[in-house]
């Protein structure tokens, strides 16, 4: 009795100690996964900053940078070295470090639709495989062939929300179209809210549709181009564009904004070269100068 008492004590034990041992290495892992996320770059404050120096942002030109939900996959746009043509390039967290590969020549601007499922590359798109790659190049459907779209993102309710080459008067015009019952709508502009000014494009639509981000060129701006909010009403209405303000906003041009999957942080672009676009960077900053803004919608 004593012995098979033993026995069963000693297997407890060791039961007790493999799970705690699984849980330690989870925890382990949790932190490694923390400590790695955006691409192990310490995160701002309410001032921008440059985003991976020498990683990502260099001297010459990238846009457009994006995660996946996961956080494990960073999408951008740059101008090869030796190329000089513009490339989609990854950085994917792949045993324990971030490794770094060229997808494609430029296709669209990337967007990854919040199921993680879909990357939106402006009138093309993309689906994720089974074995956790990307699906060839698929077209929208006919109702978006004629407009020229340069960057197109999605709700999680299915709204696109699109921009469109400028005009020859350089008025760009956002649209949406949502998704009711299961059929696509017709694309509609937006109103005056948001369509208002020149050059109006790149725009971002929050998961949960509570507000619209997009830059363009108003009177009463900085300089070129800046990027501006709007906030859902509460009668669905859009409010009235703010300006995101001189710390986000220069006399330069800033544009093609987002924000990262996880609510914290507002991705956007700067032109570090006003004279021309040879180097034009990728910088981010605390998403609060976002909910600063809302007492002013």
């Amino acid at each position: 009795m004593r012995k098979t008492y033993f026995i069963l004590m000693l297997t407890g034990s060791l039961f007790l100690d493999a799970c705690t041992t699984k849980k330690q290495h989870s925890k382990d892992n949790e932190e490694a996964t923390r400590e790695n996320l955006y691409l192990g770059q310490k995160p701002p404050g309410l001032i921008p900053e440059p985003f991976a120096p020498g990683m990502v942002t260099t001297e010459d030109w990238e846009v457009s940078g994006v995660f996946t939900p996961d956080m494990k996959e960073f999408y951008f746009i740059r101008e090869g070295k030796e190329t000089k043509e513009q490339e989609l390039v990854v950085f994917q967290y792949q045993n324990n470090q971030w490794q770094e590969s060229v997808v494609s020549p430029r296709v669209g601007t990337p967007f990854i639709a919040p199921d993680g499922k879909t990357m939106y590359l402006g009138r093309r798109y993309k689906e994720r495989t089974e074995a956790g790659g990307w699906s060839a190049l698929k077209k929208l459907d006919s109702s978006f062939e004629e407009i020229q779209i340069m960057r197109l993102t999605v709700s999680s309710k299915g709204t696109y929300v699109f921009d469109e080459i400028g005009m020859p008067d350089g008025d760009g015009v956002i649209r949406y179209s949502r998704l009711i019952d299961g059929k696509r709508e017709e694309p509609k502009p937006f109103g005056a809210a948001i369509n208002t000014g020149r050059m109006n494009a790149h725009p971002f639509i929050a998961p949960d549709e509570s507000y619209l981000i997009w830059d363009g060129e108003r009177d009463s701006g900085y300089g070129d181009s800046d990027i501006y909010i709007s906030f859902k009403q509460q009668d669905g209405s859009w409010g009235k564009a703010i300006n995101l303000g001189d710390k986000v906003n220069t006399e330069g041009w800033e544009a093609v904004a987002c924000v990262t999957p996880d609510g914290k942080y507002l991705f956007f672009n700067r032109n570090m070269t006003p004279d021309n676009y040879e180097n034009v960077d990728i910088f981010w900053v605390d998403a609060r100068v976002i909910e600063n803004l809302r007492s002013e919608r």
